[in-house]
């Protein structure tokens, strides 16, 4: 492999959500941009469901009669987001959201104010604005006043390509510089400040080669998420190709690097290193092949310091249908775990600590056939396909509680009291022990009932999504990458999953596209900034 040079004033590694962000929000204070991929661009946003977390009054909430305010949003987020980052922090984020709409729509993102009517993990094709975390479950509906914040970004399906899609083509006219096929390979350091990366490229490849790349990068991206066999096979065909025809080179920054390579749910090792005891193996790794940890890595080797890095989000969605927050949530001991109608990331947590990481919903046949009834109407096809596997496969049914207890190997009596208590406690108006919302509890009924086994376990029509929220530390202020010694790094920037931020802590949909957006633009302004 030859060895050749070249420079930007600003280099972005890794060009999705973050990346895109930080490239134009660069390229607007002034600066010429180069922004590397290993692969096509787009990253996990791509492949994302495009949700964008955002109020305190945007013109999308406003348009479609979302009455929302700072004050309320941060009432909301503090709960959530815990000490992941600032007090100061965390309310400029809200303060600046409704900005962050127009920037993103200004860039071209489209939204569109169809408000959700029912509680869900992902709107159909007929809705764009809904609650997209726990904002109406118990506990958070006294702390705030519930509003919709999730903000789909429009288009069919999961709509990541379509906040991605737009930014790219922006930031194209814009004059950013993309070079795709591009792995960054280590930081360069003189005098103690990072001024440029060395990377292996496939820029200089013949047409044919980097046609065969780009083919079989996307079959990794896609379908290759969920078949993570196929995934493997086509890195290594990807990792031949750079062997053969990769050329070796060095790119100067002169004012910045900005590191936006994600997080490191794809490197198995790194996360067990991490979270040793965490059933991360059963779990679908969300994101593309280049969330490996590389760009944190190489941080750290030369004296980064990280924070979070055990932080790992794993999601079980029982809903749509929306019926499914009437269930009960057990585990293997038959005690109730959770208010089933948090957000994902909160029951996926749940099982994850529960014993042997099993758990049922326990659903009656009235609730079995509301749900049944509500597939259709509410679901999109993958959510589809999974309730159906649920209701098909994951199922053991029985007369009575104590019949389906002793078939799923549950603790008949403790569930039996499980349910008695959880029915007694709606007879008598009694408030939910885990702070269900009256309005989303109903009794279970004597039988016939059944368990849905929405345990902790690989199933690919049936998946426990995962991803890693931990990352480098960064300044709150400009998102400069902090040194283990103290101050920071000169010249080094980070953003998105590959630095620890909103999402850090508590994960709901749209909180890490809205944080990379909002890292990402730090960090690419400040990285603009000579000196």
């Amino acid at each position: 492999m030859r060895t050749r040079d070249c420079a930007a004033d600003v280099v972005v590694v890794g060009y999705g959500g973050a990346g895109v962000s930080a490239a134009l929000a660069a390229c607007e204070a002034g600066a010429d941009v180069l922004a590397l991929d290993r692969y096509l661009g787009g990253g996990a946003t791509t492949l994302s469901g495009g949700i964008v977390y955002a109020g305190g009054g945007t013109w999308v909430q406003r348009a479609a009669g979302v009455d929302d305010d700072v004050e309320n949003m941060l009432a909301y987020l503090r709960a959530e987001v815990g000490d992941a980052v600032s007090a100061e922090t965390l309310r400029r984020f809200c303060e600046e959201s409704p900005a962050m709409i127009d920037w993103l729509s200004g860039h071209g993102v489209p939204f569109q104010p169809s408000l959700c009517p029912y509680k869900t993990s992902y709107p159909t094709d007929d809705y764009y604005l809904y609650y997209s975390g726990s904002e109406n479950s118990g506990g958070y509906r006294e702390l705030a006043t519930p509003r919709q914040r999730g903000h789909r970004t429009h288009g069919p399906g999961v709509s990541g390509k379509a906040l991605f899609g737009p930014l790219a083509a922006s930031a194209a006219r814009h004059g950013v510089h993309v070079r795709t096929g591009t792995r960054a390979t280590g930081l360069v350091v003189e005098d103690g400040r990072v001024i440029g990366v060395e990377a292996v490229t496939l820029d200089g490849a013949p047409a044919l080669v980097r046609r065969r790349f780009a083919a079989l990068a996307r079959v990794s991206a896609k379908p290759g998420v969920y078949h993570q066999g196929l995934r493997a096979a086509m890195e290594l065909l990807l990792a031949r190709i750079e062997r053969r025809h990769g050329t070796r080179v060095r790119i100067h920054a002169s004012s910045g690097v900005v590191l936006t390579t994600g997080g490191f749910i794809a490197n198995g090792a790194m996360v067990a290193e991490h979270a040793p005891g965490y059933p991360w193996a059963q779990g679908l790794p969300l994101g593309t092949a280049g969330d490996d940890g590389s760009g944190i890595t190489m941080a750290a080797d030369i004296g980064a310091a990280t924070g979070k890095m055990d932080a790992l989000s794993t999601w079980r969605f029982i809903a749509p249908p929306s019926a499914m927050f009437g269930a009960i949530a057990v585990n293997a001991l038959g005690e109730r775990m959770i208010d089933e109608s948090r957000y994902g990331a909160a029951l996926g947590a749940a099982i994850a600590a529960a014993p042997g990481h099993r758990a049922w919903l326990l659903v009656d046949a009235a609730l079995e056939a509301q749900a049944r009834a509500q597939i259709g109407p509410q679901s999109v096809w993958f959510q589809r396909m999974q309730t159906e596997r649920l209701l098909r496969f994951g199922r053991v049914a029985g007369g009575s509680v104590e019949d389906v207890a002793a078939r799923a190997g549950i603790d008949a009596a403790a569930l039996r009291a499980t349910v008695d208590a959880h029915n007694e406690a709606i007879a008598r108006n009694l408030p939910d022990p885990f702070g269900k919302p009256a309005d989303l509890r109903r009794p279970i009924g004597a039988g016939p009932v059944a368990l849905l086994d929405i345990s902790f376990t690989a199933r690919l029509t049936y998946p426990m999504p995962m991803l890693t929220l931990g990352g480098l530390l960064v300044d709150e202020d400009t998102g400069a990458v902090r040194a283990e010694e103290g101050g920071v790094i000169p010249g080094l920037y980070a953003a998105g999953r590959a630095a620890v931020g909103i999402c850090a802590n508590s994960y709901v949909s749209g909180l890490s596209l809205a944080d990379c957006v909002f890292s990402g633009r730090r960090a690419g302004t400040h990285s603009a900034k000579l000196g």
